[in-house]
């Protein structure tokens, strides 16, 4: 179909109506399919293909090509993810910890086929797809989003259409709107930490509306949290804006959620106030995190949340002192949190680190700033995330101003090669 010259003028026009009329005409693929890959009302679809109205939206023509696998170059987007192989960069290590986390994976994960286009979704799937979920989101300890997006991403869309195409109780139905909304965060994340910020913001609303109507308030606090954190990406007026949302997250969750699910949005509205340079209010946000971590004794949280620990806690604290220029408060407890943390989790460590980093050179310790940068760079290499790199420029622009010292030039030159 993509051969076709009518096709491909039309893609190039993004006359998505035409490719509809075409896919349907001649591949036999619904409007209701084409509507429940591509994120479109089915009416919409049909709309399109009667040649009233044209998409627009850049989320929306990025969704449309990545679900009808329509490369980028025909659409004016660059090569899609799923064009060509991620670059090979320390390609021996990320094939290893590839195996290794498709074998962890392997155990336990729940089989569950592709839904059909009919019959009864029974109630136990909602618990099913959760542990999927659960499962799952271990890649993303050993993966970067290059690597995690599409494979969340599928999940995501498998249950949306489930949910359209499906007949079940009130109750299943609340939840597997609550399932999507926990896959809608874990694609968001993923396209977030690999570059993709209009389709984390897209996934994160999307998240958003979904919990909502589960009823399902911790996760609609949490979806809240990940556009705050997406939101402290720009300039003054919207830090301030995620800021106020960051709060909001946790006045949606309420006091009444999990203490998990409390120490996470608490540590994330810290985070928010530290961007936005109010230290006051990110210590009174810290102090929230950890009374709220204090309630769990051991009971078990939500697997979205349960992996804020007491380590994680005091990385964030750490971090929140580096945004805050604190480095007497944030060199100590980053150093004791690091020393626990596994090198297994290499784009998260490699990103503490660059905090580390941050903190020993506003502290003029630029000698011991550099020996961490080149920790983070060696951790950094060959994980598909875009996140460590942004971190470590910063710092490494700040080690250029003293590139005559030999263990800053070794560093300046491990970045370039």
């Amino acid at each position: 179909m993509l051969e076709r010259p009518d096709v491909r003028s039309a893609l190039a026009a993004h006359d998505f109506g035409t490719v509809f009329h075409v896919a349907r005409a001649e591949a036999g693929i619904s409007y209701s399919q084409i509507a429940a890959e591509c994120g479109i009302k089915p009416e919409r679809v049909g709309t399109l293909a009667r040649g009233d109205g044209k998409v627009t939206s850049f989320e929306k023509i990025v969704r449309i090509a990545d679900a009808l696998r329509i490369p980028g170059h025909l659409v004016g987007l660059a090569a899609r993810p799923w064009e060509t192989p991620a670059e090979a960069v320390d390609a021996g290590r990320r094939d290893f910890l590839k195996t290794s986390a498709a074998a962890s994976l392997a155990v336990g994960l729940p089989e569950l086929s592709r839904p059909s286009t009919g019959g009864r979704v029974g109630s136990d799937l909602p618990e099913q797809l959760r542990q999927r979920t659960a499962r799952l989101r271990r890649l993303d300890d050993v993966l970067g989003g290059g690597d995690t997006y599409r494979t969340y991403l599928g999940e995501y869309q498998r249950t949306r259409s489930l949910l359209r195409h499906r007949s079940y109780t009130e109750a299943t139905g609340r939840g597997l709107l609550s399932v999507l909304a926990e896959q809608a965060q874990q694609a968001g994340w993923a396209a977030f930490d690999g570059g993709r910020h209009a389709e984390a913001r897209g996934l994160y609303e999307a998240s958003q509306k979904a919990a909502d109507d589960a009823g399902d308030a911790e996760l609609a606090g949490n979806a809240l949290a990940f556009l705050a954190y997406q939101g402290l990406r720009g300039d003054g007026r919207e830090r301030q804006g995620a800021v106020q949302t960051a709060a909001r997250s946790c006045a949606t969750a309420g006091a009444d959620a999990a203490p998990g699910v409390r120490a996470l949005l608490y540590e994330r509205l810290a985070w928010a106030h530290a961007v936005a340079g109010n230290g006051d209010e990110t210590e009174r946000a810290l102090d929230a995190a950890r009374a709220a971590l204090g309630e769990i004794d051991g009971e078990p949280q939500p697997d979205w949340a349960a992996w804020v620990d007491e380590t994680e806690l005091q990385i964030m604290a750490g971090r929140c002192w580096t945004e805050l220029r604190r480095p007497l408060r944030a060199v100590p407890v980053l150093e004791s949190a690091l020393a626990r943390y596994d090198d297994s989790h290499a784009r998260d460590k490699a990103l503490y680190l660059s905090w580390l980093a941050d903190s020993y050179l506003t502290a003029g310790e630029v000698e011991q700033a550099a020996t961490v940068t080149g920790r983070a760079l060696d951790l950094s290499s060959g994980v598909a995330s875009v996140r460590p790199r942004e971190r470590l420029e910063p710092v490494l622009a700040r080690l250029g101003e003293h590139q005559a010292l030999p263990a800053v030039a070794d560093v300046l030159e491990q970045a370039r090669a």
